[in-house]
């Protein structure tokens, strides 16, 4: 037991003493926790910049661009009286959205001759372009309705009936989860779980590879001759670690006011089982490829795409089958499902069956070669010595 604390000191030294790995371990959670939640505190679009085309100008007209500035979501840049040099004027706007209320508009309605508003979307920034989108179609159909109401109401339909000539039906939707549609809420965490693994990755990407750079393999093997002890010792330092980054995330959870407490204690089981199957990947990479620089290189091109793939901001359903098989083989992916259901679907532990199941057979598998192949790299040493 004396022997195993003092290589797990051993293993807290070296790190400590890499200036690059204790930056990248400690300050990247940090850094990013901080950033993001500040990118997206505001939580929701407001005040996308519009711009609305006015060849009418009479009162309802006015009233349409009235409804706009209403809305929180759009805000009317400008309001123009002709089309020339607007895409000029939309770059230089840095608008979403243009409307386009067309001549004579409310003498058509009154006369019943359908206009029709233009609307030209500018998916430059698909996001801010669906709200802008859904916005206006808000604000539009509420003046239609509005209108078709006082049209009526004008013929001299009473109002009991007129109710029902308008609204033959009701319609009711419910958001059950993050009804507040807050951006903060869905992404910051998901962001966060992918640069765990990231920095997971990286630091134990150096485990092994630099022992066998240094030369100081055959000392480890020296003192800990056992393959199980080894690979504890190169894994538990980051496990501990990793459990403070988890705590850090969780206060910060608390300053950004974002509203996770059910389930964490079975998220943070979760997110044990995640850690180690990352770790195990990471020390495979590092036992196969003894080049810290390669080492990491790998674990980079594993872990950058990994969150793209995870289908936490895409349906992975919506991929290719051979892109769902890479994404399945990634921790990340099957964490950040769990993480789904448990917080902010608020379901239970065994409806993670899958996900758990899922980490648990990669880092099984992980683990099995890199003790194969930690066996043979210390049976290599021994030899070369005799």
């Amino acid at each position: 037991m004396r022997n195993f604390n003092s290589l797990l000191k051993r293993e807290f030294q070296l790190f400590w003493q890499n200036t690059v790995l204790r930056m990248l371990f400690i300050g990247a959670p940090l850094l990013y926790a901080i950033l993001l939640g500040y990118v997206y505190s505001k939580g929701k679009v407001t005040d996308l910049p519009i711009i609305v085309i006015d060849l009418d100008q009479t009162e309802m007209s006015a009233k349409a661009i009235e409804m706009f500035n209403d809305n929180e979501v759009i805000s009317v840049s400008a309001i123009l009286y002709n089309q020339n040099n607007l895409s000029s004027i939309v770059i230089d706007k840095e608008a979403n959205s243009v409307v386009i209320i067309p001549k004579d508009f409310q003498k058509r309605v009154f006369t019943k001759r359908c206009p029709e508003i233009i609307t030209i979307v500018n998916t430059a920034n698909i996001l801010t372009a669906n709200y802008a989108a859904t916005a206006i179609q808000v604000c539009l159909g509420t003046l239609k309705a509005g209108v078709q109401m006082e049209t009526l109401r004008k013929q001299g339909v009473p109002e009991k009936l007129l109710a029902e000539q308008y609204e033959p039906f009701k319609t009711t939707f419910i958001k059950k989860n993050n009804r507040s549609s807050n951006y903060m809420y869905y992404l910051w965490p998901g962001v966060l779980s992918a640069v765990l693994q990231q920095v997971m990755l990286l630091a134990l990407a150096l485990s092994f590879a630099s022992e066998f750079e240094n030369g100081t393999f055959k000392i480890l093997v020296d003192q800990s001759p056992s393959i199980l002890k080894m690979m504890s010792i190169k894994i538990i330092p980051y496990l501990i670690m990793s459990f403070g980054v988890w705590l850090l995330y969780w206060m910060f959870t608390f300053y950004f006011r974002i509203p996770f407490f059910d389930n964490l204690l079975q998220l943070t089981f979760v997110a044990g089982i995640f850690v180690l199957s990352v770790s195990f990947i990471g020390i495979l990479v590092s036992i196969l490829i003894p080049n810290q620089l390669k080492a990491t290189e790998i674990l980079m091109v594993i872990a950058t795409p990994s969150f793209i793939l995870s289908g936490f901001s895409w349906p992975l359903s919506q991929m290719p089958n051979w892109v769902q098989g890479v994404a399945n083989v990634i921790p990340l992916t099957h964490f950040l499902k769990a993480f789904r259901i448990l917080i902010i679907e608020n379901g239970t532990l065994c409806q993670t069956r899958d996900p758990i199941q899922s980490m648990i057979i990669i880092g099984s598998v992980c683990a099995v070669v890199a003790y194969i192949a930690l066996y043979l790299k210390k049976n290599a040493i021994l030899k070369n010595e005799i």
